[in-house]
């Protein structure tokens, strides 16, 4: 999932690189797979996200990235994230971004997701937690987020962290994004509410770049119980 410039080289700061979504996520060349993700449902929840991104405003950031985990708080790792709905259970692995490529280290196996570690973690009680997963490839077919795009409005969202403690998200929104346009530091955030952000690709699949067009956003708003 490269995010490019008009140029079609890595945008970046200096110091800084930030987490591109994610070459090698997708790698499907199965047809009938292309075509149900170029027919992804329509987008719900924008004003909720950006309610939920601005309701506790500060002037933190998640470190995009020096490799480096933040100082001042210890950061707890999810061990699983389930969702009822796609009948999900997956071991959720703490990545960071591939030296090499520059992209989102989505973990190699299709059954398992990434959690963005040098963001929020399990335990955040503000910002963004951002895990990523495969849709599909060609080797291994249908990926932890295959169907990730169908989830709506209400459905449940859990995530286990140190001690099978849990923590239940509602889904709020569904967005696409052109790969080339996902504002970034949107989701990769340390503030407003605590939230889930679920990331995976979507749209049209280009069989000569053997990837998709888009990014499909799912955010998910903690639930206090």
């Amino acid at each position: 999932m490269s995010l490019l410039d008009h140029r079609g080289t890595p945008r970046s700061r200096p110091g800084r690189t930030v987490p591109l979504l994610a070459a090698g996520v997708v790698l499907a060349v199965v047809s009938g797979l292309a075509v149900w993700r170029s027919q992804p449902a329509d987008d719900f929840g924008q004003p909720v996200v950006a309610t939920l991104a601005s309701s506790a405003p500060s002037a933190a950031t998640v470190p995009i990235i020096d490799g480096r985990l933040p100082t001042a708080t210890a950061t707890d790792a999810p061990a699983r994230l389930r969702i009822p709905a796609l009948r999900l259970d997956a071991a959720v692995d703490a990545v960071g971004i591939d030296a090499k490529t520059g992209e989102f280290a989505v973990p190699p196996s299709v059954d398992r997701v990434g959690w963005y570690r040098y963001g929020p973690g399990f335990a955040a009680t503000a910002g963004s937690i951002v895990i990523a997963g495969h849709v599909d490839s060609a080797a291994a077919g249908e990926g932890a987020f295959f169907r990730l795009g169908s989830l709506g409005a209400g459905d449940v969202v859990t995530l286990t962290g140190p001690g099978e403690r849990a923590r239940t998200f509602e889904v709020v929104a569904r967005e696409r994004y052109r790969k080339t346009a996902i504002p970034l530091r949107k989701y990769f955030a340390r503030d407003g509410a605590a939230r889930l952000t679920l990331i995976t690709c979507g749209g049209p699949f280009d069989s000569r770049t053997r990837h998709y067009r888009d990014n499909v956003v799912i955010t998910a708003a903690a639930l206090v119980r």
